[in-house]
């Protein structure tokens, strides 16, 4: 059993710890044998100071360390010419020259790869150097910090070890899904104002239907609003109560509102057939307040929705895919009872609101499948596999190999699992400080929310998990 290696066959494990009194005689034998251990004593019982050894053997044990280290560093900081890799890259005049489609996107695909490629090595360099300089920071064990990188000195916030313009880049884009979010929030609120009072002028099942998805709307940016205050909150209480951070609030949140969602356009869907069952009815024209907060509706969506595109974060991807729903819904919601009154067609109302119905339960049960399967733990997608492929290559030459890379979604964000391949007689502070730097460079990644590294020597062991 491990932990018992030691024991001498029969001995119970308690007796390491008793303690059983000496004789006098064994007293005088081990005070004797102290004595001469510790150095002579004076006439007053005083030992005389031994040689200082253990510090200077403590120095140059640190200092062995430290050369190590710096040689991990080197290894890690000089793999990759990044002049070399921008020789394949083609400009936007470039690619506009291209006239074949095939062609022109093979070289977009590239030079998505060479992005990133290049942040990967940015992350390496920014962040493998204040890791390693992190890693036993009390060398000598004297309660006195020789060594302080830099990981200490943000407190394990990895972000803020990025290069400024990746820093930088990263703040836009929080600035930015803010700003969406807040403007949704605006947004909706008028059109909601707008269409209830539209609604006191029509019996329109259209407009009905067109009230209710601005009051969901409303609903969901209120849920995105909220869960992104709790994800950027640092209170310690937070912390504790979640330790390893808050991102899976976010697709909770959609899925909630998705829920929402289907459920109330099946109750539209219900007041269609209704509507229709008596197979007779008058077409009904919308006055022109109702069609004002629809064209309203169309024309405010439409902007927010080309403005959420370039945001690449999944509340601000949800809030575009939502306004583009709009844009379509209530487009329809209008043309839908204008054609109806304009041909005296009376069922062309409330077949549309059902049709519209449809349409939105099936786009946002798309979107409620998505996020449990990632919830569920589902697999990255191969481009972010490959980025974090080749982070693993940059640690090649201070690694014997890895046995696998996995990726998987935990949420919104990706978790990352790293078997890394070592020699058996590797030492345990080379083995920790290797796989500890790949871990943080790991998580400096935008797309990433944790890793772990395990060490390995032989390729051909257990895959170090239980199989299902």
């Amino acid at each position: 059993m491990v932990g018992k290696r030691g024991l001498v066959s029969g001995q119970s494990t308690n007796s390491v710890h008793k303690y059983r009194p000496l004789s006098r005689e064994s007293e005088m034998e081990n005070g004797e044998a102290r004595s001469s251990d510790s150095g002579a004593r004076g006439q007053n019982g005083d030992a005389r100071p031994r040689p200082n050894i253990f510090r200077f053997r403590d120095a140059a044990n640190s200092a062995l360390q430290d050369k190590q280290r710096d040689e991990l560093k080197k290894t890690l900081l000089t793999g990759i010419d990044r002049d070399q890799l921008e020789k394949y890259r083609k400009s936007d005049d470039d690619l506009k020259q291209i006239k074949n489609k095939g062609v022109k996107k093979y070289y977009e695909k590239l030079n998505k790869r060479l992005n990133d490629w290049l942040e990967v090595d940015a992350v390496v360099m920014a962040v493998a150097d204040d890791a390693i300089d992190s890693m036993d920071p009390d060398p000598d064990h004297d309660g006195v910090c020789e060594r302080r990188g830099g990981i200490q000195e943000v407190s394990g916030h990895i972000e803020e070890l990025l290069p400024e313009d990746e820093k930088e880049k990263r703040r836009k884009a929080e600035k930015r899904a803010r700003w969406a979010i807040n403007i949704n929030v605006i947004a909706n609120i008028v059109l909601l104002v707008g269409k209830i009072v539209a609604s006191f002028t029509s019996s329109s099942l259209s407009l009905r239907a067109s009230l209710l998805d601005s009051a969901l709307d409303l609903l969901c940016t209120m849920i995105v609003w909220t869960t992104n205050r709790l994800v950027a909150w640092r209170l310690s209480t937070l912390q504790r109560k979640f330790p390893v951070g808050r991102r899976r609030l976010e697709p909770l949140g959609i899925l909630v509102f998705s829920i929402i969602m289907v459920i109330s356009f099946l109750q539209i869907l219900q007041d269609s057939v209704k509507k229709i069952m008596p197979l007779e009815g008058e077409a009904e024209s919308l006055p022109p307040a109702a069609i004002a907060a629809l064209a309203a509706t169309i024309g405010i969506k439409g902007i927010i929705w080309f403005g959420c595109v370039p945001i690449k974060t999944t509340q601000v991807q949800a809030l575009a895919q939502d306004c583009k729903t709009d844009v379509i819904f209530n487009t329809l919601s209008l043309l839908f009872p204008l054609i109806g009154a304009a041909a005296n067609v009376w069922w062309l109302d409330p077949v549309g609101a059902g049709l519209l119905s449809l349409f939105i339960i099936y786009d946002w049960s798309s979107t409620c499948f998505e996020n449990i399967t990632r919830l569920s733990g589902q697999a990255a997608d191969d481009e972010l596999v490959r980025k974090l492929i080749y982070l693993a290559w940059r640690f090649e030459n201070v690694v014997d190999g890895f046995k696998s890379v996995k990726a998987y979604h935990a949420g919104d964000g990706i978790w990352v699992e790293y078997d890394i391949l070592l020699e058996k007689d590797t030492k345990l502070s080379r083995s920790h400080d290797i796989a500890e730097t790949l871990q943080y460079c790991a998580e400096g990644l935008s797309e990433v929310d944790r890793a772990f590294v395990t060490t390995d020597y032989s390729p051909d062991g257990p895959t170090g998990h239980a199989e299902e």
